[in-house]
């Protein structure tokens, strides 16, 4: 959601920027292409806890050698419809892509293909991945372990992660059936992004650290996440946490590190992609009609009081980017830390210089 404050840019512009600033710190033209075209595409669908607020910390990542600038993952096992990838720490947008596409190039040849990453890092939303399944007629499954965040049902300690999976389904028509979900009752990103902007957060987000209830995000950043549904929640999430670790031979629990933690200390999160071909079970179109069709009863059904739309899951999203057309809106703190990161680094930040400043002249002149 906009506020009059923000700054707007044309996606186009950011996308040059951001890449601009990754060529800077060692990445290939393409690779540093593929990692912005993620991160803005993000804030196009309003996922901004996932968009281009996180180029500082990617950077500073780099700096400190925590990320490789590597582009691709490495095979370490490779059994038909199973494989395992080495990211070694690189950006996870790369090895995200890398283990989807694994994983679609697999479920064409028999049925299904399953990639467990590990030594991998952020890479952004799940959806993404997710959505590359279904455009090329597969259900696709990601998910994605981090360090832990949450308290087990009447514990008073972090125990796992707030780990997240996004399903998508094929379906006729350009809006897409997609679930991305944390296991926690709000993102981190959405946290840091309330801190951020020193606004307070809802009551059910987070505990502080002794588990009392808060609406202060510095203190639920200090303290736990609030799992999803309770135990419901939780149980997921602690299954999703060994699916990908252990299927991967990489880190589960504890040993996944804070991502904003030590940046000279790697992340090291695991990650499972799967896809499954609808045309190994039944007749593709038929498939993408008939999840169409299913769509379409959730958005006609009846409206509660004061409810003016339902929505199928992932049309939320699809229906910001489509609003949101080439602009992107930036709060004026992101704004001016990608001003700063592109001084530093050498690189031109004259679109956001521009609106910075024209911003800057309204208010003195207000």
């Amino acid at each position: 959601m906009s506020n009059p404050d923000d700054i707007k840019i044309s996606a186009q512009d950011l996308r040059a920027l951001v890449a601009g600033m990754f060529v800077a710190s060692g990445l290939p033209n393409d690779a540093a292409s593929r990692v912005a075209a993620g991160l803005v595409e993000s804030d196009l669908e309003g996922m901004s806890s996932h968009g281009v607020m996180l180029v500082d910390m990617y950077l500073e990542r780099i700096r400190r050698g925590s990320v490789s600038t590597n582009t691709s993952a490495q095979v370490v096992s490779d059994r038909e419809s199973a494989l395992v990838l080495d990211a070694g720490h690189a950006l996870g947008q790369l090895t995200g892509e890398q283990a989807m596409e694994l994983a679609i190039e697999r479920a064409k040849r028999f049925g299904a293909g399953v990639v467990a990453v590990r030594h991998a890092f952020h890479f952004g939303t799940a959806r993404r991945y997710a959505q590359a399944a279904a455009e090329a007629g597969c259900i696709g499954v990601v998910m994605c372990n981090t360090r832990p965040l949450m308290p087990a049902p009447g514990g008073a300690e972090r125990v796992v992660g707030n780990n997240p999976v996004a399903i998508a389904l094929p379906v006729a028509g350009p809006i897409p059936i997609v679930l991305d979900m944390a296991t926690s009752e709000a993102a981190m990103g959405k946290i840091r992004m309330a801190a951020k902007a020193h606004r307070p957060i809802p009551g059910n987000w987070a505990v502080t650290s002794d588990g009392s209830p808060t609406t202060d995000a510095t203190e639920a950043i200090a303290g736990m996440l609030l799992p999803s549904g309770g135990p419901k929640g939780f149980g997921l999430a602690f299954v999703i946490d060994l699916m990908c670790g252990l299927l991967s031979g990489g880190a589960v629990g504890g040993e996944v590190q804070p991502l904003y933690g030590d940046l000279l200390t790697a992340y090291d999160c695991s990650h499972l992609f799967i896809a499954i071909d609808v045309a190994y079970f039944c007749d593709p179109d038929e498939f993408r009609t008939r999840a169409a069709a299913a769509a379409d009863r959730i958005r006609s059904g009846r409206l509660a009081a004061g409810v003016e739309a339902l929505f199928a899951p992932g049309e939320p999203e699809w229906r910001r980017r489509q609003a949101a057309g080439q602009e992107v809106h930036l709060s004026p703190g992101v704004a001016n830390m990608l001003v700063r990161f592109a001084r530093e680094l050498g690189v031109s930040a004259e679109p956001l210089d521009e609106g910075l400043q024209s911003k800057e002249s309204r208010h003195a002149q207000a």
